[in-house]
């Protein structure tokens, strides 16, 4: 059954997609909150609830992001409604950014992927590692084969 999309008409704003179709807006937007840079900021925002955080600040929160990746993942959060941004009109300009209500009620869920990948951590590394000795046992060359 082919679902329509969400500007065909027809399609009601409330209803859900089809994950599978490249086009769907679901999976688009889980494209963009699934990343790592989304909930690390998203989780240092919800730790400052209902305090905003500058972007310096944010970037020092956050070890390894680069200035353009931060800036480029605080844009998309942005434009989708789940941060807030204020502009001080300073030189240079200080910038704020805040979870909105929609914003906090993606940390929730984020929270719950961290610590589900935080308590497997150790399960799915001792996987990866004998997938590695496997491989490297079908090698040409190697004593197995």
């Amino acid at each position: 059954m082919t679902t329509p999309r969400s500007d065909e008409p027809g399609r009601r704003p409330h209803e859900r997609g089809d994950l599978l179709d490249p086009d769907c807006p679901t999976r688009q937007l889980l494209d963009r909150i699934g990343t790592k840079w989304t909930s690390m900021v998203v989780k240092v925002l919800a730790e400052n609830d209902p305090e905003e955080v500058r972007f310096a600040e944010l970037r020092r929160r956050i070890p390894g992001i680069s200035q353009k990746m931060l800036s480029v993942t605080l844009q998309g959060l942005a434009r989708d409604g789940l941060v807030a941004r204020r502009v001080e009109p300073t030189v240079p300009p200080a910038v704020h950014y805040r979870l909105t209500g929609l914003g906090l009620s993606l940390e929730g869920p984020l929270s719950a992927l961290r610590a589900w990948a935080e308590t497997h951590m150790p399960e799915i590394d001792r996987s990866n590692r004998r997938n590695v000795r496997a491989c490297a046992e079908r090698e040409p060359g190697s004593a197995v084969q």
